[in-house]
């Protein structure tokens, strides 16, 4: 396993030294950071949370759904509105097909030729982790174009000129919300969102994402791409405040990808040491706990497509039962799917960091370094009548191959920051409790 680390390492170096080299800049005024916007969908089945680039000759907007864990940008290029002069399919044993570590295609395209129609390019899996699906489609490239910010608000636009991509099939859409068209992969891959926009513009290998709790187009969270400020109304810089704790890999298997090679450590881990409930410590089995590179098991994943946290089963219980024994004499009430432990929202008073309800407590490896749950990210409003905690039976950990994986609701109005280059994550705990502000007092106004 240290050999593929290895590799991988001088992967991501190589990578960058050729992007620094080949990618064009339409600025050589030195920035700071870039910030794209985050709305949040939600549908029957799934939360997703939404950003937007501009792409394209002439440039025009691309709503994408945020994927933590995926290693790439995926756009729709079947849709026959994809139109530009300057899309560059990755021609075979091109410096974009080593770069997106591609193998070639020998001549799967037949008809016109049209971006994700071309042969001898290489080509790479776009996947959804909404649906799981995903096809293999042809690597390009193309300008994108998005917003420098000075960390309180943003400022002008800047542009990648040969940001290479995944050409997709309309395929990727299946599952998306409404007008969105791919795929914003944020893994610690070379070909990820903020990975190149870091490298094309010289910025630190870091980014941060601050989801918003409102489904309000208004009400917008914050992808920043570099160093802070992270700076929110009213004048809060909550980049001072940050707690952190060291982040971990975890090999990913690309099976029949196209991929040169058949790992990958595109996703975030932390290391979970045990889980209190109103301070007190719940029996857990801790073997669980530990990242267990050699196996691909184990560690507390964090994501932003599982709409909520999962807890391996006896993880699960030993949560929920101290969850309810904290809860007092407050009923409980049925069960409302996914959901376990559900009670009468009329005997729960609110506070303004959520419903009062006992805090649920991740304790990581220094023991003054801890994740807090308020009821705004422990609680789920179901109906008028009832709220749920948040948390899901994720069942074994074969199934889950984390003994942790941290869900979307649980991020909402945290700020994380994810230092790729110190293998540090920065957090927040719930802004509205330390810094009495959220995600959405980002001052997009220009």
């Amino acid at each position: 396993m240290a050999s593929s680390f290895h590799y991988f390492l001088l992967f991501i170096i190589n990578s960058f030294l050729f992007l620094n080299s080949c990618i064009a800049k339409t600025t050589t005024q030195r920035l700071n950071a870039l910030v794209l916007p985050i709305t949040k969908l939600t549908s029957t089945n799934d939360i997703q949370y939404i950003t937007q680039i501009h792409q394209r000759t002439p440039l025009v907007p691309v709503k994408l759904a945020l994927y933590l864990g995926g290693d790439s940008l995926v756009v729709d290029c079947e849709d026959l509105g994809f139109v530009s002069s300057t899309y560059k399919p990755a021609l075979c044993g091109s410096a974009e097909c080593t770069f997106a570590d591609a193998r070639c295609n020998d001549g799967m395209c037949s008809g016109i030729e049209r971006p994700g129609c071309h042969n001898n390019t290489c080509l790479l899996q776009g996947s959804n982790p909404f649906t799981s699906l995903g096809s293999v489609d042809e690597v390009g490239s193309d300008v994108v174009s998005v917003q420098s910010t000075d960390g309180s608000s943003p400022r002008k636009s800047v542009s990648v000129a040969n940001f290479v991509f995944v050409c997709s099939s309309s395929t990727i859409k299946l599952g998306l919300g409404k007008g969105v068209k791919g795929i914003a992969g944020l893994g610690r891959y070379p070909i990820s969102l903020p990975f190149q926009l870091a490298s094309a513009h010289k910025l630190s290998a870091k980014f941060a994402i601050c989801l918003p709790s409102s489904t309000s187009e208004s009400k917008k969270g914050t992808l920043f791409v570099g160093e802070g400020p992270y700076v929110y109304r009213p004048n809060i810089d909550v980049s001072k405040s940050l707690i952190h704790t060291k982040l971990y890999q975890m090999p990913r298997l690309f099976l029949g990808t196209f991929r040169s090679s058949p790992e990958s450590f595109t996703e975030y881990f932390v290391k979970v040491k045990s889980i209190k409930v109103n301070g007190i410590a719940v029996p857990l089995n801790t073997s669980l706990l530990p990242v267990k590179r050699s196996l691909n098991l184990g560690g507390t994943k964090i994501s932003t497509t599982v709409p909520y946290t999962k807890l391996e089963t006896s993880i699960f219980k030993a949560v929920v039962n101290a969850f309810v024994k904290a809860m007092g004499n407050i009923p409980r009430v049925k069960p409302v799917e996914p959901f376990e432990a559900c009670f009468s929202s009329k005997n729960i008073g609110s506070t303004p960091f959520g419903p009062a309800v006992p805090k649920i407590d991740l304790m990581f490896e220094k023991r003054s370094v801890s994740w807090s749950m308020f009821g705004a990210n422990s609680m789920v409003r179901v109906s008028d009548k009832v709220m749920c905690l948040g948390f899901v039976d994720g069942f074994d950990i074969e199934s889950m191959r984390s003994a942790i994986i941290i869900g979307a609701h649980q991020l909402e109005d945290n700020l994380l920051e994810f230092d790729v280059a110190n293998s540090r994550l920065g957090f927040s705990s719930s802004l509205r409790f330390g810094s009495k502000t959220t995600c959405s007092n980002f001052d997009f106004q220009i």
